[in-house]
């Protein structure tokens, strides 16, 4: 078996190694926090659907986001949520109903809120154990059944389309200043460092197949922060946002600019899809922006912004002026991310 979790470690209390990132889900060093977070679907007792993100915060402990209506982009009401806290107890994660001071991404557990209001709207009494695939609880006195699910985006595996140029597809890096290609794995890696291809666009489709690595100690922008510039000037973010609010420095928002209309992030360790549709700014006879840049984007298949008009460059942006051709980059940013099957088709 081919481990691949990145050499970053930390010296425990007892002054033994720990591993504090991961990058393999089959890595038999990972915890036993992995096998419990992420996402369960199933339905409330009297009729309902009911979905389930768990995040996992470290040393076994988890909060829960249940969503009456199902998971995000697959039912959620988009407005409601409950909040459990969790901790491990032998080989199953038993929740209790969230409660306390806590403020949103707080680096105890006992502190964390996965939502920036606590308690949130439509926050109700839950409690629940989850074990192997299944959660089993109650929710203000209503018993329902969860079965854990791995969803895979509907794009994942795209081929591209005739004419378009293959940037990466496991063989080779030579479309790229930077990036690691690991032969054994055919992914590319960023090792903390950006990528950026070697030749410039500026309207056109692309494709992208992500990763993100395992860091349950980390809070916020320490879970794996990325990013996917647009003609490297406008950053699409690339983090584990997975059961959170879905802001605009969190995954699939155009940083600074625009939050997703849905957070539709996977949990880390699962492969992840971007389709965008990228419009680039437009100069003037004067030399000056006349016209803004415009991206569609789909998150795991699913429409996160329409027709977004972006206002102007992002933060880490090159220096040419706007309307000009440029690269997509890959924001390394510290963090290891993992790329696949990456294709752009130019457009006129």
């Amino acid at each position: 078996m081919i481990l691949r979790t990145l050499a970053i470690l930390a010296i425990g209390a007892a002054g033994s190694l720990q591993t504090k990132v991961w990058t393999d889900p089959s890595d038999p060093s990972l915890p036993p926090d992995f096998k419990i977070q992420g996402e369960y679907a199933g339905q409330v007792a009297g009729g309902g659907k009911l979905g389930c993100q768990v995040i996992a915060l470290g040393n076994g402990a988890f909060q829960a986001v249940l969503l009456p209506g199902g998971l995000p982009g697959d039912g959620w009401d988009g407005a409601n949520r409950s909040l459990m806290e969790g901790q491990l107890e032998g080989a199953k994660a038993v929740f209790k109903p969230a409660e306390g001071n806590r403020r949103y991404l707080g680096k105890a557990a006992a502190e964390f809120s996965a939502t920036r209001k606590f308690p949130p709207d439509g926050h109700k009494p839950c409690t629940a154990e989850a074990a192997g695939e299944t959660m089993a609880g109650k929710m203000d006195g209503k018993a329902f059944t969860l079965k854990k699910t791995v969803r895979k985006s509907p794009t994942l595996g795209a081929k591209p389309p005739a004419g378009a140029v293959v940037l990466f597809d496991g063989t080779n890096t030579e479309e790229f200043k930077g990036g690691r290609l690991d032969k054994n794995t055919g992914l590319l890696n960023t090792d903390g460092n950006d990528i950026v291809t070697k030749r410039k666009f500026s309207n056109y489709t692309v494709h992208l197949e992500f990763m993100l690595p395992f860091r349950p100690d980390e809070r916020s922008q320490g879970r794996g922060n990325s990013g996917f510039y647009q003609v490297d000037h406008y950053e699409v973010q690339v983090l584990d946002s997975f059961g959170l609010e879905g802001m605009d420095n969190e995954c699939g928002g155009v940083y600074t600019k625009a939050r997703p209309r849905v957070n539709m992030c996977f949990p880390p360790l699962t492969w992840q899809t971007y389709d965008a549709e990228f419009t680039n700014s437009v100069q003037g006879p004067d030399g000056k922006k006349a016209k803004n840049a415009f991206l569609t984007l789909k998150h795991n298949g699913v429409v996160i912004h329409d027709n977004l008009e972006i206002s102007g460059p992002t933060g880490g942006h090159r220096k040419d002026p706007e309307g000009t051709p440029g690269p997509i980059k890959l924001q390394g940013h510290g963090n290891p991310l993992q790329y696949r099957n990456f294709w752009i088709a130019e457009k006129k």
